[in-house]
């Protein structure tokens, strides 16, 4: 079936996660490509409490329902064929240190029959790393999941043209402030790492940020949107990213489209994305060893080179347009 002929409707929670992100970006990309796609925003208590939200009805021009797996059974379309999209697998045990006892109580009792559900009536089902679907085949002993990598707009995530890092070096932190993003070591990172480093900040929606004790070399950036975001890639050094579990690294992709080297960690998707000592530093979740990434990342020549080849891959392996194209040939496998 020609690729004009397919419509893809988005039924969708909107809860301030990098899934927003993907749904938005993945939209505008199918319509770069003369798909027509939309986006049904649902409000967040839409997960949480599905029966207070009133049914949207899918679009009559509508081939394909995409969601992403934690949408309550009540949104799902009866009669549109279902792709699934699988962000993240949070029943996976290794996290559940990490995890707060009502959150570890909401995903076992809730999230998991949502996901069951989901993935039953699902037709096609896609996650976004190799880590995920691993996982996701465990948890929920399915066979049949294709693997498409999450995609940045590389046309506006660019890099300027820089010869040199800033003195002292600008370090950036960008996602939530939990557990399992690994916040916890931030604030002793910075403390050894000194005046000749400064870390840039995005704060916690919910407010968490504020539980860390941060040094004085920690300056917050609020909330940004797209826009300033994407201008604060391309006057950072590095990203620091201390995660404990990726789905995919998401903003790991932003910013190396921007040339912003990544210094993560080596867990979960995160080695899918950095590709270690050639376009970031992937390391042990310990301060000592994101200590050493960061200060030997400051050396100019490995840098410059990081600058480069992580601009280069980010464009090679996780181009928006790529992705769209992947998803199309999804939804023609359902006709």
């Amino acid at each position: 079936m020609p690729n004009q002929n397919i419509g893809v409707w988005f039924p969708a929670v909107r809860c301030g996660s990098g899934v927003d992100f993907f749904t938005e970006h993945l939209c505008e990309a199918l319509n770069r490509q003369d798909i027509r796609a939309e986006i049904t925003w649902l409000p967040h208590r839409a997960e949480y409490a599905p029966w207070t939200v009133r049914l949207p009805k899918p679009p009559e021009w509508a081939t394909v329902t995409h969601v992403n797996t934690w949408l309550p059974a009540r949104f799902l379309s009866k009669h549109v064929p279902i792709v699934a999209t699988v962000h993240h697998c949070v029943h996976d045990p290794e996290i559940l240190p990490y995890k707060g006892r009502m959150q570890n109580l909401y995903h076992r009792f809730w999230i998991y029959n949502i996901e069951i559900e989901c993935l039953r009536r699902a037709q096609r089902i896609i996650a976004v790393s190799r880590f995920t679907a691993t996982k996701t085949k465990l948890v929920f002993n399915i066979k049949d999941l294709t693997v498409i990598h999450n995609g940045i707009d590389c046309n506006q995530f660019v890099p300027l043209s820089r010869s040199a890092p800033h003195s002292p070096f600008h370090l950036l932190y960008v996602g939530n402030w939990s557990l399992r993003k690994g916040v916890d070591l931030i604030g002793p990172i910075m403390e050894q790492l000194g005046p000749d480093f400064e870390l840039r900040y995005t704060i916690d929606s919910h407010g968490y940020h504020h539980r860390y004790r941060l040094p004085s070399n920690c300056k917050s950036l609020g909330r940004l949107s797209r826009k300033d975001l994407i201008k604060v890639f391309q006057n950072s050094d590095a990203l620091i990213l201390p995660s404990r579990l990726e789905g995919f690294g998401l903003v790991v992709a932003e910013a190396m489209a921007c040339g912003v080297p990544a210094i993560a960690t080596c867990c979960s998707a995160l080695p899918e994305v950095v590709e270690n000592g050639v376009t970031g530093f992937l390391c042990q979740h310990t301060v000592e060893d994101f200590v050493k990434a960061c200060r030997k990342v400051t050396e100019r020549d490995i840098w410059l080179s990081m600058h480069t080849q992580a601009r280069e891959r980010a464009v090679r392996l996780f181009n928006e347009d790529d992705m769209a194209s992947n998803y199309i040939r999804i939804y023609n496998t359902l006709y």
